[in-house]
């Protein structure tokens, strides 16, 4: 999969953004599903809102976002469904975890729109390998830490099919020892799938080899 964004400038910052030099407002680049992309900018400069125009949940900007250098049709919700479900997945900054299910409860549900791509053995297995135990998984997610939430919310974006994964800051909660798990994981998982990533964060890092690191 290769999403293009084509001069793309979100309405609500064209006028913070219409002089600032960009290596991707404005400007043309693509993210393909073979590439580890790093996006490196500071709060808001509209990271978020990048993320969300890849994923085809925002429509106020000018410029163009292609899937495969086709324009994306994000009023065609089940076209989006299906690119969803089979092509992107999404690690969101604000998490978006179900506050009246449990850990493990969050996790299953993206399962169960997946049948039968990861079972529950292999989400306890990837909870393992993040420090997340069984009866972390039990617990209410409002009553976990945030740390644990943001490993739930990572392991929920692994359990499904992907070309290209987008994550906003996934590790903005996490000290560095479960970074590394977590960046681990990530890589583990993109690899069994040939699949890449666009990952947005407030600064350089060395958690992988990154095919290309842009400003935004």
């Amino acid at each position: 999969m290769v999403i293009t964004a084509q001069q793309l400038l979100p309405a609500p910052l064209a006028d913070k953004l219409k002089d600032k030099k960009s290596q991707v407002w404005n400007n043309t680049v693509q993210f393909e599903s073979n590439n580890y992309t790093k996006i490196i900018a500071p709060s808001g400069t509209g990271k978020t809102t990048l993320i969300h125009c890849l994923y085809g949940l925002r429509t106020d900007f000018t410029g163009k976002v292609l899937y495969n250098n086709a324009p994306t049709n994000i009023n065609n919700k089940e076209a989006m469904a299906v690119v969803r479900q089979k092509q992107l997945s999404v690690i969101f900054q604000d998490l978006r975890l179900f506050a009246n299910l449990t850990a493990l409860e969050n996790i299953l549900l993206k399962c169960t729109m997946h049948k039968p791509y990861t079972s529950e053995q292999q989400v306890v297995t990837m909870a393992a390998q993040l420090g997340i135990t069984a009866a972390i998984l039990k617990q209410p997610i409002s009553i976990c830490s945030y740390g644990e939430q943001q490993r739930i919310a990572i392991i929920r974006a692994l359990v499904q099919p992907f070309e290209l994964l987008l994550m906003d800051e996934p590790f903005s909660h996490l000290d560095a020892h479960n970074t590394v798990l977590a960046a681990q994981l990530i890589k583990e998982q993109c690899n069994l799938r040939g699949a890449g990533f666009v990952l947005t964060d407030l600064d350089a890092d060395t958690h992988f080899v990154y095919s290309k690191q842009l400003y935004l």
